[in-house]
């Protein structure tokens, strides 16, 4: 009987589900760009790079779009990365800190994303009110000795797309999109960020594939 009962409740789930997209996909149209969105990867998405991915996007106008993949850690810990920089930490728990495969252009260059506050870095990019994207080094020094922002996240490389790319994918259904939580990116366990950001929505990301937007 209880077997039962999950099946009905998993065909009721995928039913909603359906339902939502094919709204979801409507709501998209009227959308002009997804800056300070987050992107999540569809479960047929299986480009290593982006698999079971959640993506921050910093920029997207007609001449394409850049964003930063905030759960995919590398071995890397940030004391290895300060240390080729020559900055000491002393603090455990910041060393400690995973640095992130942030997308596969440019890994060798780190971004650091992290909340906006009145401090000002030397090469900063306000995003919203709410978030912001660095690039100095000024700013892993201040996180080395505790004097960093409140929230923050290290990432080697960014992701993307062309002229038209990211459109293109979106209407592939390779990505759903929601709007920026600070509490997915910055606190929820890395392990769980890819179905908390998909839950934002309401939606059971394990259970939509790539046909849901077309039924």
């Amino acid at each position: 009987m209880q077997w039962v009962c999950e099946m009905i409740y998993l065909n009721w789930q995928i039913k909603i589900n359906a339902i939502y997209i094919k709204i979801y996909k409507k709501a998209m149209q009227e959308i002009t760009s997804f800056k300070n969105q987050m992107l999540i990867a569809m479960p047929s998405l299986r480009d290593p790079n982006f698999d079971k991915g959640v993506i921050f996007m910093c920029q997207h106008n007609h001449e394409g779009a850049l964003g930063l993949v905030i759960n995919h850690p590398i071995e890397m810990r940030l004391k290895r990365l300060l240390d080729q920089m020559d900055i000491t930490v002393d603090d455990e728990s910041i060393a400690n800190l995973p640095v992130y495969a942030g997308g596969p252009v440019q890994q060798d260059r780190g971004f650091i994303l992290h909340s906006s506050e009145t401090t000002q870095w030397e090469t900063t990019v306000k995003i919203s009110e709410q978030v912001s994207l660095t690039t100095s080094q000024d700013i892993l020094s201040a996180i080395a000795c505790g004097e960093g922002p409140k929230h923050f996240l290290i990432a080697l490389g960014y992701a993307g797309w062309n002229e038209s790319q990211l459109e293109t994918e979106m209407t592939e259904n390779a990505w759903l999109s929601t709007t920026y939580d600070e509490s997915v990116i910055f606190k929820t366990p890395i392990s769980q960020r890819w179905d908390a950001a998909a839950k934002k929505m309401g939606v059971d990301i394990r259970l939509l594939s790539s046909q849901v937007g077309h039924a």
